[in-house]
């Protein structure tokens, strides 16, 4: 007899379109006038984190401000962003960022909650690290399945995968 269907839930984002965003952002900071001669500029730091600088508070959230755009032009989820509040740093002002990719335990466990008290009958969800794999007899409670997930929000950018 055939393994039941399932899918995967997870949350990943596209590394090279994360890229191609922050390199637009860069160049836009560097070409657009309302921020020339504000020291205001956009630097990677670590494997998924980004820092932006500027010398006034409000440029710093303006330069944030484009690189949200940058990212949602590129079909990145802002929920995968967490970027924290305006600190000053000497003279500057910088906002660390992080592209958030995987489910946390605390999110997964919500999730499979969700699943387990509004789901059909016989759909379970199982937490495999940072992904949770979702069963059920048929495939149309699946589709349910996804259909309300994609109705509420958990905080995290979700993807639907490995549909079988």
């Amino acid at each position: 007899m055939a393994a039941s269907p399932s899918f995967d839930i997870v949350s990943k984002v596209d590394r090279q379109e994360v890229d191609n965003a922050f390199h637009q952002a860069e160049k836009e900071l560097g070409t657009r006038f309302d921020f020339r001669g504000t020291g205001t500029s956009i630097a990677k730091s670590g494997e998924s984190g980004v820092t932006i600088t500027s010398e006034t508070e409000e440029r710093v959230s303006a330069a944030l401000d484009v690189f949200k755009e940058k990212l949602v032009k590129r079909n990145i989820s802002l929920k995968s962003l967490e970027a924290g509040e305006p600190r000053q740093s000497g003279k500057t002002f910088k906002i660390d960022c992080k592209v958030l990719e995987g489910i946390d335990t605390e999110k997964a466990k919500a999730i499979s909650k969700k699943i387990r008290d509004d789901g059909p009958k016989g759909v379970q969800a199982q937490i495999q690290g940072d992904q949770l794999r979702v069963t059920a007899k048929k495939k149309d409670d699946l589709q349910a399945v996804i259909a309300f997930l994609k109705q509420e929000d958990f905080g995290v950018a979700l993807q639907f995968t490995n549909y079988r």
